[in-house]
């Protein structure tokens, strides 16, 4: 199934918003509805491919066949740009500007490879393209033109599994739940699992150093990596001999996070683990975001580390995003007694599940936190990939809706977390649409921890420039406090400038000498992670 062109997902999951919160919409942001839906799929007016008889033959036969290479409207539509909100916008006004030339499906790496040196023959710049998912406009050159999207989804496949050594290497158009499917007919788990779990693929998770949602435990996907390799213009890179390795920097560390900058991810090699015997989750209440992230960082420096550990502020905890499923159903005494919402989960043997939940909770109690029991816990997991179907729903009633990451230091935290609200705030309550901010922690580690924010409001007469405006704010907030400019979402050409600060000039210019090296033509994801020269 191919995800909704239009928003996020399976158009079937789709659900309109319960009247508690198109009330608060229009009674707290003045938020209007909308006065006329999505323009149709078949009513987009689509420019000609304007590929000559030579390109299309060569594509053909570098990937087996004219039924690979796709040039009809809808195709093409589809792999256009990515799934943030100024995205979905676009696309909704049949803004199709960025739309590939083609839509080129490879069935190997020496197909990767023969792809690509046709496109340097004849100056195609090549977008690859896994889930769809990106947040951070990674999925189109950052300077309009003719191109290839290199659609990886028939490289699907378990490549090869070492039980011993608990490795498996797997192909990157692999979406994670038919990742997941395979390595449980074998008794095993990869134990990631972000909100874009649905969609996403593995190539799309190395490419972008995603972090799941149980990174608690099991690491985020960059720690779960032990090889990659690469098809770039100029050849093959393969990485991973060993676990770890003294010999020179470590290769695979430059190539995860590098966005198809660099090359194509054809395979991946991951650690995993045996299948959990046992999954548990609980809600606590703390009185405060505050004595809530307190506790987060005695379980994350001190133990037992629960497998999923997150906390939502106040104002998440009382809107009921914690809980996506549910939201809008909280009574109003369950409201008025919201503090703050964390969620912890414990997987594992039976023995160790026990033996850290009954730890954790005795850390919990003694930092203020009562518990909740199973139940909300269940119900967050029961809805841990809902959010994304709740921003299409605002978008439908009409409000604004979209999300930022950060992380740093704990001890910088308080102030990172109030510099982006601030931040956010000011912007918006100036553009005349004051806004509804929730955050929470989601990724914790034993010197810091990720923010991740929710941004609600009234749409304004141009949404696009009204968030680009709110989204520099939050940017400069976040370098301003001391945050890194993505935990988890990538750079893409949303956060190329920033990451250029971040990085700085002689360490943007190292990665201009390695894209110089594999990628002379400058036609791999033109503009993403890397500024143009």
């Amino acid at each position: 199934m191919d995800m909704l062109w239009s928003g996020w997902g399976d158009p079937a999951k789709a659900a309109p918003l319960p009247e508690t919160v198109t009330g608060l919409l229009r009674d707290l942001l003045g938020v209007k509805p909308r006065t006329a839906g999505p323009v149709a799929l078949e009513d987009i007016a689509v420019p000609e491919p304007r590929l000559e008889p030579a390109v299309r033959q060569a594509l053909f036969a570098a990937v087996g066949g004219a039924e690979h290479v796709r040039t009809d409207a809808e195709t093409r539509i589809r792999h256009t740009r990515g799934k943030s909100t100024p995205d979905l916008l676009r696309i909704r006004e049949g803004e199709v500007d960025d739309v590939p030339a083609a839509v080129v499906l490879p069935a190997d790496h020496d197909e990767v490879l023969a792809v690509l040196r046709v496109c340097v023959e004849h100056g195609l710049p090549v977008v690859p393209f896994g889930g769809g998912t990106s947040v951070v406009g990674g999925l189109a050159p950052g300077r309009p033109s003719r191109f290839v999207a290199l659609d990886l989804r028939r490289m699907n496949q378990l490549l090869a599994l070492d039980p011993v050594s608990r490795t498996a290497t797997l192909a990157p158009g692999l979406r994670a739940p038919e990742a997941e499917a395979l390595l449980a007919e074998q008794g095993f788990t990869l134990g990631h699992f972000p909100q874009s779990y649905e969609w996403a693929t593995i190539g799309g998770f190395a490419a972008t150093r995603s972090s799941g949602q149980a990174s608690a435990g099991y690491g985020r996907f960059d720690e779960m990596v032990l090889g990659l390799t690469l098809a770039t213009p100029e050849g093959t890179i393969d990485t991973g001999r060993a676990p770890r390795s003294a010999a020179g920097p470590d290769l695979r560390q430059l190539l995860l996070g590098s966005e198809g900058a660099f090359g194509v991810i054809t395979s991946v090699t991951v650690r995993i683990r045996p299948v959990p015997q046992a999954r548990v989750y609980e809600g606590w209440r703390f009185a405060s975001f505050e004595e809530g992230a307190a506790a987060l960082r005695r379980l994350a420096q001190d133990g037992p580390r629960p497998t999923v550990l997150r906390l939502s502020d106040e104002t998440e905890t009382l809107i009921g995003l914690a809980q996506p499923d549910a939201i809008g159903a909280a009574d109003a005494g369950q409201r008025s007694a919201a503090g703050c919402m964390a969620i912890t989960g414990y997987e594992g043997t039976d023995e160790d599940t026990s033996y850290r939940r009954e730890r954790a909770a005795a850390v919990l109690r003694e930092c203020g936190g009562t518990p909740l029991g199973e139940e909300p816990g269940q119900r967050w997991a029961h809805g841990r990939y809902s959010a994304p179907y709740l921003r299409d729903a605002l978008l439908d009633a009409g409000a604004f809706a979209e999300t930022l990451e950060t992380a740093t230091f704990w001890s910088r935290v308080p102030g990172l977390y109030a510099c982006v609200r601030d931040a956010l705030t000011t912007a918006l309550t100036e553009a005349g649409t004051p806004p509804l901010i929730m955050c929470h922690i989601s990724h914790v580690y034993e010197n810091g921890a990720s923010l991740y924010f929710t941004v609600v409001s009234a749409q304004g007469d141009d949404p696009v420039a009204h968030w680009e405006r709110a989204k520099h704010a939050a940017n400069e907030a976040i370098l301003g406090a001391g945050g890194t400019i993505t935990h988890h979402h990538g750079v893409g050409t949303d956060h190329r400038d920033w990451y250029v600060r971040e990085a700085g000039l002689l360490g943007i210019d190292a990665l201009r000498a390695v894209k110089r090296r594999l990628d002379p033509a400058g036609l791999l994801n033109p503009g993403v992670l890397v500024p143009l020269d």
